[in-house]
């Protein structure tokens, strides 16, 4: 293995990715989507302690399909993306998982100020000049302070399909 290899780094390409979430609001599903991927990504299969990622979106972005709901979702008791433009995700560890090709990521997801540990397991798929890279997971959007005592479900998923580029 050679050094620039193990230290190989990448950049999230917003237009070849996508962040997505579901949620459940007065009994029927909502989809959305944020945009404005940015970060730094160093992913090695053969030597994930040098392997890490450093993410985050638009938060001002959301987008599902409803302008006043977008709008809404925008304001202080939601998202606040006036005070918290962006929503960051830093891993603290990657490790293998029991599934080929398949790893964990452990790390802190930051939300209007608010960081909670996470862990899911994702895939890396390579292309031509980087990787893409599929994961999902759950969490709570009380744990960080979004929606208070709203109508929509405390529980949310996420599903993440980030493609990047080698630098």
């Amino acid at each position: 293995m050679t050094t620039s290899f193990a230290s190989a780094q990448y950049k999230p390409n917003d237009a070849g990715s996508s962040v997505q979430f579901k949620i459940r609001n007065l009994g029927f599903n909502v989809n959305g989507s944020f945009t404005g991927l940015d970060g730094s990504i160093r992913f090695n299969p053969d030597s994930l302690a040098v392997s890490n990622f450093d993410v985050s979106v638009d938060a001002n972005s959301i987008n599902t399909d409803n302008n006043m709901r977008d709008n809404h979702l925008r304001n202080d008791s939601y998202f606040d993306v006036k005070n918290y433009p962006r929503i960051h995700f830093v891993s603290t560890k990657i490790a293998p998982s029991n599934k080929k090709e398949t790893w964990i990521m452990f790390g802190n997801l930051t939300i209007k100020n608010k960081t909670k540990e996470i862990s899911f397991p994702f895939t890396a798929i390579p292309s031509m000049d980087g990787y893409q890279f599929k994961g999902a997971f759950k969490l709570n959007r009380r744990d960080f302070g979004v929606g208070g005592a709203s109508t929509i479900s405390d529980e949310l998923e996420l599903l993440l399909s980030v493609l990047s580029k080698k630098l």
